[in-house]
């Protein structure tokens, strides 16, 4: 009991000094680089640390809808071949190849998500992106709404 009290005493005290919370876990955009954290989980005793990548965005568009997919799609099959989970950070959309990981981004609060391509979507000329319903909900301002604008960039590992 001593040593896991001790171990939760030291990830904390590492979250603190490096100005790191414990609530959401994802990399941080600094100058195009996801920065190399180390965050406690608050249920077990390790220390996790979130591998560093440089990344650099392209600018795929701007001002598209996005929209996301409805909870009778879950267990089947994407176009990729993949079983389409709403609970995941995918998407689908029409001319992306499959694998390719792109940040989408609120342009009415700035926050952002990154999620693979692995189906082809939405089937309307005025829709860009289909999200997951956990990757669009965790960006949304009006959680209510069916669509809203997003930046959508192309991410490339330097």
């Amino acid at each position: 009991m001593k040593n896991s009290i001790i171990i939760f005493s030291t990830a904390v005290l590492l979250c603190v000094i490096t100005g790191f919370s414990t609530v959401n876990v994802a990399p941080v955009k600094k100058e195009n680089k996801t920065m190399a954290i180390k965050v406690a989980d608050t249920t077990e005793t390790e220390v996790k640390t979130v591998k560093t990548e440089e990344t650099k965005l392209t600018l795929y568009k701007q001002s598209a809808l996005a929209t996301y997919y409805a909870d009778k799609f879950n267990g089947r099959k994407t176009c990729s071949g993949e079983k389409f989970h709403n609970t995941k950070y995918t998407a689908a959309h029409m001319k992306l190849p499959f694998g390719t990981m792109v940040r989408v981004t609120n342009e009415n609060n700035g926050k952002f998500v990154d999620v693979k391509v692995n189906d082809r979507g939405p089937f309307s000329k005025k829709l860009e992106i289909d999200l997951t319903k956990k990757a669009y909900m965790e960006i949304a301002s009006n959680k209510g709404s069916g669509s809203f604008k997003v930046k959508i960039e192309i991410i490339e590992k330097a």
